[in-house]
C-alpha cells in the first residue's frame, strides 16, 4: 500500500486481509484485520523499536496443503507465525520485548463444530508462540462472533471490536 499521499501526522489504515501479514515501523500506520471468524489475528509490537506487525491466518497447519503453504505461508499458523516474527525482527524488534495480542478462533460458520477450525487455530497459535518462547499478553478467542483488531504502530495501542459493539482499547 502506498502512503505517499498522507498528510503529516495523519493515520493510515493498512488492511491485513485473510492469509496476509503486514509489518511496519511507520508511526502513522494502523494495521487492521477485519471480520476474524475462525481465522486468527495476531498483533506483535516492540515498544522500544516501535515496530509492529499483524498476521491474519486461516488454517492451523501447512501440511493440510503444502502447495498453498509454499505460495502463501501466511495462510497457516505454523508457517505464518515464524514469518511474522522474522519480519518484525528484521525491522529491529526483539522477540523478548514483544507485546502480543491474539483474537479470533470462533465457530462462526461451523456451529456444530464439525471441522473445529476455530479451536484448532486456537491450539496452533498457542503452540507456535510457546515454541518461540513468546507469551500472549491478551487474548480473546472462541465463541461464535466475528472480531476486528487494530494496532497502532505509534504507541502499540490495540483495539478490538466484537460484532455489534464499538472498538475498545485493550
Amino acid at each position: 500500500m502506498s502512503i505517499a499521499y498522507k498528510q503529516k501526522g495523519e493515520y493510515v489504515n493498512i488492511i491485513v486481509g485473510v492469509s496476509d501479514m503486514k509489518v511496519s515501523n511507520d508511526a502513522d500506520a494502523v494495521l487492521i484485520a477485519y471480520s476474524l471468524g475462525s481465522c486468527i489475528g495476531i498483533t506483535v509490537y516492540d515498544p522500544v523499536a516501535k515496530v509492529g506487525g499483524m498476521l491474519h491466518f486461516m488454517l492451523p497447519e501447512s501440511k493440510l496443503d503444502e502447495g498453498k503453504a509454499q505460495k502463501n505461508p501466511f495462510m497457516f499458523a505454523d508457517t505464518g507465525i515464524p514469518g511474522l516474527l522474522e519480519a518484525v525482527c528484521n525491522l529491529g524488534a526483539k522477540k523478548e520485548r514483544l507485546k502480543v495480542v491474539v483474537a479470533g478462533g470462533a465457530q462462526v460458520l461451523d456451529q456444530k463444530a464439525f471441522l473445529n477450525i476455530g479451536k484448532r487455530n486456537q491450539m496452533a497459535v498457542k503452540e507456535m508462540l510457546s515454541k518461540h518462547e513468546i507469551t500472549i499478553d491478551y487474548e480473546e478467542m472462541g465463541g461464535n462472533v466475528n472480531r476486528t483488531i487494530k494496532l497502532s504502530i505509534r504507541n502499540g495501542e490495540t483495539w478490538l471490536k466484537t460484532l455489534g459493539q464499538e472498538f475498545r482499547k485493550i
